[in-house]
């Protein structure tokens, strides 16, 4: 039996969706395993990293995770310790006794989780062995020309033997061990076929086959039911591999995914219907003062203006006042990112734009990593200028200032045709003609290795998105990750997105979709669609996501060319809104962060721990309904205030924020009335209101 209290989550109807009995975590052990554990590779590692601190809070010192040792990454992210745990540190003697290295300590993040890493390069010399073993308990081979698979067979092998000696010395405690990707699935194969006494849980957070055939331009959410797996997969070279990710699957007492989506592409590829699906959250944290991300998105917007007046030196003859900043990042999958459907959107965009004669300018910034050479000579010299220039009206202003203040003291006024001398209007002269070129603004800013193949830039070039006058949409592909450290544009991520009006990911091949979610806990509106986990979550938990700033692309049901229109549709009445309108939806956009909190999406994965312990060890635990947690009939509301959005409202939407003649219309928009009923709707679903099993933290408590 499980002890404890007895949880519930309730629905607006008040009726009791999941009951289960707490688990009691002292008599148990959890271990995670990830090859991205302290190793940033791709999404996995935000999903590992924003979760530990709610897990750590829940589990404290019985939470474990395990990835591969990386020298430079145990340096910087890792303090080491000693194991405090018996069994623990009796399994890490015995394995680095026996010629292998693991190490132990606490990374250095939110939460501050035990790690326990492997060195899979000194620990190589096993390889040909520890393929024997994984033929012998699911008869897949592994080629030897396939290094990130040997090194996986590697971290895996590692992963069960570790397991094995922790559980021989656990006294009594119940072991639960999470496997997050094909990656991490060969522990998981191990461990079921040696018997050992553990909970296994494996995540699929993208499945191997499917990534590979969106990835081909294949129709591949109406053909699921249609592909031979087998042949794809061969013809792929990556047989071995799904049957790695395959095999992890259906060992697994619970088999789990982040979304509704991937839960279906799941079924058909890998022929196990997901037991629980376990969407991704954040860290959510929350300003004191109400209305500091709206500051913060002034501060960074401002920053970001800084570098178009550079980029666009000689052609800035647009109001940046009047301009938005849309984005797009992430990994290069041309298609799979929907970079396609988005450059083609643009172009329809500034055609729109152009015709209705608008005043209103949209720089877009494509931010995936790419092979460049270096940094674009034209680009660095249009911020050399822009700092030339503004040395230079400091130097002016410097100078007019103290005769200004000279004659003030004397009592006169002084002659402003003669306060400024004949060299003073020398340098400004030069300082003009110093910004004409001849060349438009570039449309990247590196120089690409293979520009002329490029996916981005082929399109633009078709499309002749060129940066030119006329164009009220302009286009900079930065090929390479934010740092705060870049000459170029020296803002972080995160700094980024905040400066940003929209965020653009019409995605294909999208199982969760971090980007969007980012967005949303920064306050800032994305474009998101129906085949990306996030956008089915969205849709399913918000009435009217459109009035909320989550804009919502059909790409599952409409033809692509439909499905363009609609995403230019969204962008251009975007454009249309005014910035009392783009204010008032960031504020929406900003509560539903409460949706996409580890304190609450955190649940999820609490049941799954309860299932696997109640298959594992049926006579020692069981849960009174294998139903995950639910807010079925919870929809977040639409707002009873006007839509922000003037493409189809009533007259009385707010036509503009210059104008001071919005008396009548903050009777109608009242901000604090709105943002308490959307408190009161967000807690109804999650009635769940405590951190269980540690420290008891109030809602609203973790706070800049």
């Amino acid at each position: 039996m499980l002890r404890g209290r007895s949880l519930s989550v309730t629905s607006l109807s008040g009726l009791p969706q999941w009951e289960v009995e707490e688990l009691p975590v002292e008599d148990l052990l959890l271990f995670e395993v990830a090859w991205e554990v302290t190793n940033k590779v791709g999404g996995i590692y935000t999903v590992i990293q924003t979760k530990a601190r709610t897990t750590a809070d829940e589990w404290g010192d019985n939470y474990f995770l395990i990835g591969p040792y990386f020298e430079q990454n145990m340096k910087t992210q890792v303090e080491k310790c000693e194991p405090a745990n018996d069994a623990v540190r009796r399994a890490v003697d015995t394995m680095n006794k026996h010629g292998c290295q693991v190490h132990f300590g606490r990374w250095l993040i939110e939460g501050s989780p035990y790690v326990v890493l492997f060195d899979i390069g000194f620990s190589a010399w096993n390889l040909d062995r520890w393929k024997g073993d994984l033929w012998e308990a699911c008869s897949v081979g592994i080629p030897y020309h396939d290094r990130e698979a040997n090194d996986m067979l590697i971290f895996g092998s590692l992963t069960a033997w570790f397991l094995k000696e922790v559980t021989d010395h656990v006294d009594g405690k119940h072991v639960i061990a999470q496997f997050h990707e094909w990656q991490a699935g060969t522990g998981l194969i191990l461990s079921r076929a040696r018997n050992l006494p553990i909970a296994t849980i494996f995540t699929t957070h993208a499945t191997l086959l499917g990534r590979y055939l969106c990835a081909a331009n294949i129709d591949f959410y109406n053909h699921l039911d249609k592909f031979n797996i087998d042949k794809e997969a061969g013809e792929r070279q990556i047989y071995h591999r799904y049957c790695m990710e395959r095999a992890s699957v259906h060992c697994a007492h619970v088999f789990t995914t982040v979304s509704e989506i991937t839960a279906v592409e799941a079924e058909h590829m890998l022929k196990r219907k997901p037991d629980v699906v376990t969407p991704n959250g954040l860290n959510v944290k929350k300003f004191s003062a109400m209305h500091e991300f709206q500051n913060l998105h002034a501060m960074y917007k401002a920053r970001i203006q800084e570098f178009v007046r550079g980029h666009f030196y000689g052609h800035l003859d647009f109001d940046l006042e009047k301009t938005l900043f849309f984005f797009i990042a992430g990994r290069y999958e041309f298609s799979n990112k929907g970079a396609d459907i988005f450059l083609e959107s643009l172009s329809r965009l500034n055609f729109l734009l152009r015709m209705h004669k608008s005043d209103v300018t949209v720089v877009v910034f494509f931010i995936m990593p790419a092979k460049t050479n270096n940094f674009n000579v034209e680009t660095l010299k249009g911020q050399a200028v822009r700092k030339q220039l503004w040395d230079i009206a400091h130097s002016v202003k410097e100078k007019f200032g103290k005769k200004l203040y000279d004659a003030l003291l004397r009592g006169e006024i002084p002659d402003l045709n003669n306060i400024l001398d004949r060299d003073d209007l020398t340098i400004m002269k030069r300082a003009i003609f110093s910004t004409q070129r001849q060349s438009l603004p570039p449309v990247t800013t590196h120089n690409m290795i293979d520009d002329s193949t490029d996916p981005i830039l082929s399109t633009i070039r078709r499309i002749g998105l060129f940066n030119s006058r006329t164009d009220r949409v302009k286009v900079i592909l930065h090929p390479e990750f934010l740092s705060s450290t870049s000459p170029l544009l020296p803002m972080d991520y995160e700094e980024f997105v905040r400066g940003c009006h929209l965020g653009v990911f019409p995605s294909y091949y999208e199982p969760w979709g971090y980007t969007p979610a980012e967005c949303t806990v920064m306050g800032i509106p994305s474009v998101t669609t129906n085949l990306s986990g996030f956008g089915c979550f969205m849709q399913e938990h918000v009435a009217d996501p459109t009035a909320y700033g989550i804009y919502i692309v059909d790409r599952r049901f409409r033809s692509p060319d439909d499905s363009c229109n609609q995403l230019t549709k969204f962008l251009y009445g975007f454009c249309k809104q005014s910035r009392r309108q783009r204010i008032i939806q960031r504020n929406r956009t900003e509560r539903l962060s409460d949706l996409l909190d580890w304190r609450y999406l955190g649940r999820y994965y609490q049941h799954a721990r309860h299932l696997t312990l109640s298959r594992a060890f049926p006579d020692k635990f069981h849960v009174e309904s294998t139903s995950p947690p639910t807010t079925e009939g919870f929809k977040y509301p639409r707002p009873s205030s006007v839509p922000p959005s003037p493409t189809g409202s009533q007259v009385s939407s707010p036509q503009s924020s210059d104008v001071e003649d919005e008396e009548d219309e903050d009777e109608r928009y009242n901000e604090e009335e709105e943002a308490e009923r959307d408190r009161l709707n967000i807690k109804s679903p999650f009635s769940l209101g405590h951190v269980p099993y540690g420290k008891k933290k109030l809602h609203g408590e973790y706070k800049n």
